[in-house]
C-alpha cells in the first residue's frame, strides 16, 4: 500500500493547518488521510513546553492568583511548597489537543502542548528504528518468563521445547524467541544450561538486542537532558557505558564523573540489564542511600539494551528514587565524549580483543587506581583521585577500593595485569 506512512511534508501541512484552526477532517482532505489518522498523529507526537507568556513566567499552580503560602508566587515549585497543585488547561483534553491555534496562548502561563512537524518527524523515525531492531519485551514479561523457565531449564534440566509445550498458556512466545532471549543475555538461563545447544557450532548471524522497557526513552531523551541541565546548571553528571572484552565474555560497566574526570569500572559476567541493576544495588548497599544520591544525581548513557530498564536503576528495591537516567541520541557517542575518551586509558592496559574472563574485580580496581592517579593537564596537574577526594571525601574511595598510586609507580601498560 502506497503512502501508508505520513511524510515530513504531511506533518508540515498539519502544523500549518492547526495554526489556521482547521478541523481534523479538513486537514485530512488536504493531505489525503482520514480524520482519525490526523487525531492519532497529533496526540502521539505533540511536544510539551513549560513556558510562560510575554512578561509572565511559567507558573501552573492552581492557587497562583490567590496564593496564601508564598510571598513570591513565581518561586512556587512542587518540591518547595506542599500546597502546590498543578493546573492543566481543560482545552487540551479535546480537539485539537494542542495550543498551536489557541488565541489565548500569549497570555497563558500553564503547561502548553504544541505540534511541531520537525519534532514529530524525529519521534516517528526513532520509533520506526526501534521497531526494526528486534522484538521488544517489557520488564514484567521478562520477569514472568524467567520465573517459569529458569527452574525448568536450569534447575531441572528440561529442554526449551519441553518447557513450552507443557506451559502453553503461560509462555506466550515461540521457542525461537526464547533461544534469542537467552542468546541476548536477558534471562537468567544461559546457553551452557542447555545441554544439547552447547554441542552445536554457533551459526554466523547478526545478534538481536532486546529492550526491556520499550518506553524507556520517554522523558529521558538527550533533549530532555539538555533541558534539565539548563534548569539545574550545577548538577553533577555521571556518564555510563560498557567496555567489552570479546563478544559473549565478561565486560565492564564504566561510570565517569564529569566534574572531576574520575572513572569507576565494574566487572560483569554478561552484558545484560540485570548485571547493571545488580551493580547499582551493590553501590547503594555499600555507600548508603544518601551518599549514593549525592554521587549519582543524573546519569547519561547510550541506547544499549543493557541500559533499557531505567526504572530498575532509578528506583531502589524499596521504590525510592535514587537517580535519574537520560539517553544520548542513537549513534552519537560524542554526547558522552568524556567517558568515551577516558576509555583510552583502559584500552592501554586492556587492548581491544583482550578477553576479560580471567580478570577479577580486584584487578579492575587496581587498574582504575592507576588510571585515576594519573595527573591531567586539564585539572591543573592534579589527578582525578585528588579532585574526587576533595569534592566527596576519601572515605568513599576507600569503600570503592580505589587507592592513590605514587606518580612514579603508575603503570598504564598491559604489564600491569600480567599474571
Amino acid at each position: 500500500m502506497k503512502n501508508k506512512h505520513m511524510s515530513f511534508d504531511d506533518r508540515l501541512e498539519i502544523e500549518a493547518s492547526l495554526k489556521e484552526k482547521l478541523s481534523f477532517k479538513k486537514i485530512g482532505e488536504k493531505i489525503g488521510k482520514d480524520a482519525t489518522t490526523i487525531s492519532k498523529e497529533i496526540k502521539s507526537h505533540y511536544k510539551t513546553e513549560q513556558k510562560g507568556a510575554i512578561g509572565r513566567p511559567f507558573f501552573d499552580c492552581k492557587y497562583r492568583n490567590n496564593c496564601e503560602f508564598k510571598e513570591s508566587k513565581t518561586m512556587c515549585h512542587p518540591s518547595k511548597c506542599s500546597h502546590y497543585e498543578q493546573e492543566t488547561c481543560p482545552l487540551l483534553n479535546k480537539a485539537p489537543y494542542v495550543c498551536n491555534g489557541c488565541s489565548n496562548r500569549q497570555k497563558c502561563t500553564l503547561e502548553k502542548h504544541f505540534y511541531r512537524a520537525e519534532y514529530a518527524q524525529k519521534e516517528y523515525e526513532s520509533v520506526l528504528k526501534e521497531s526494526r531492531q528486534g522484538t521488544i519485551f517489557t520488564s514484567e514479561e521478562i520477569s514472568h518468563l524467567d520465573s517459569i523457565l529458569t527452574p525448568l531449564l536450569k534447575d531441572q534440566g528440561q529442554s526449551i521445547h519441553q518447557a513450552v509445550i507443557n506451559n502453553k498458556n503461560t509462555i506466550m512466545c515461540s521457542e525461537k524467541e526464547i533461544y534469542n532471549l537467552i542468546d541476548s543475555g536477558v534471562l537468567n538461563v544461559r546457553n551452557i544450561d542447555l545441554p544439547r545447544k552447547v554441542k552445536f557450532r554457533n551459526r554466523s548471524k547478526k545478534r538481536t538486542y532486546y529492550k526491556i522497557d520499550k518506553h524507556c526513552l520517554e522523558g529521558r531523551r538527550y533533549e530532555d537532558f539538555q533541558k534539565y541541565i539548563k534548569e539545574h546548571p550545577d548538577t553533577p553528571v555521571v556518564e555510563m557505558d560498557t567496555v567489552e572484552g570479546v563478544k559473549g565474555g565478561k565486560c565492564l560497566l564504566t561510570l565517569y564523573f564529569v566534574n572531576c574526570h574520575f572513572q569507576l569500572a565494574f566487572l560483569r559476567d554478561y552484558n545484560d540489564a540485570q548485571s547493571v541493576i545488580n551493580i547499582f544495588n551493590f553501590l547503594q548497599n555499600l555507600l548508603g542511600l544518601d551518599t549514593f544520591q549525592t554521587l549519582f544525581v543524573i546519569i547519561l548513557t547510550d541506547n544499549g539494551s543493557e541500559f533499557s530498564n531505567p526504572l530498575a536503576i532509578e528506583l531502589d528495591p524499596t521504590q525510592i528514587q535514587r537517580t535519574k537516567i537520560f539517553y544520548c541520541e542513537p549513534s552519537r557517542p560524542d554526547q558522552k565524549g568524556h567517558c568515551e575518551n577516558n576509555h583510552e586509558f583502559i584500552r592501554r592496559i586492556l587492548p581491544k580483543g583482550t578477553p576479560f574472563d580471567s580478570l577479577t574485580q580486584k584487578d579492575i580496581d587496581l587498574m582504575m587506581s592507576h588510571i585515576n592517579s594519573y595527573k591531567r593537564k586539564i585539572l591543573n596537574d592534579c589527578s582525578p583521585y585528588q579532585l574526587f577526594s576533595l569534592i566527596y571525601g576519601k572515605e568513599i574511595l576507600d569503600k570503592l577500593n580505589i587507592a592513590e598510586i605514587p606518580s612514579n609507580r603508575i603503570n598504564l601498560t598491559t604489564s600491569l595485569l600480567d599474571k
